[in-house]
């Protein structure tokens, strides 16, 4: 059995979610070994919050989770990839379908999406 190393990051791993049908980019967060464990035993994707320093179940408040359908680890064990059904159509906090909604482009970086909600609405004061 692979052992994730949680000790690069002092207890974190880098998780990137990938959309498994699309394999379109959203989002990238830090998981726990407590984050990875309640992951691996519900199939719903949770990870750390490193500002709010607590556990975080994707889509908890928004409505928007992530189920995961494969999970792949780096060769060095220190980064997963997980492939999700994202539920709710927005990764994002900010009510993009992805976090990578910025595009660079001629010196600038421009919106390149469509906000799917608005998050004041979604989050009030909690962000």
């Amino acid at each position: 059995m692979i052992e994730l190393n949680f000790k690069k990051l002092n207890g974190l791993i880098p998780a990137i979610a990938q959309d498994e049908r699309t394999g379109e980019i959203l989002m990238m967060a830090f998981m726990n070994k407590e984050s990875w464990e309640l992951t691996l035993k519900t199939g719903i994707v949770h990870y750390w919050s490193r500002s709010r320093n607590e556990l975080w179940k994707k889509g908890e408040t928004s409505g928007n989770i992530q189920k995961v359908k494969e999970i792949r680890v780096d060769c060095d064990n220190d980064t997963v990839l997980l492939k999700v059904e994202q539920i709710g159509g927005a990764a994002c906090h900010t009510g993009y379908k992805s976090c990578f909604y910025k595009l660079y482009k001629n010196g600038n970086f421009i919106e390149d999406g469509v906000r799917i909600f608005n998050p004041e609405e979604v989050y009030g004061d909690k962000k």
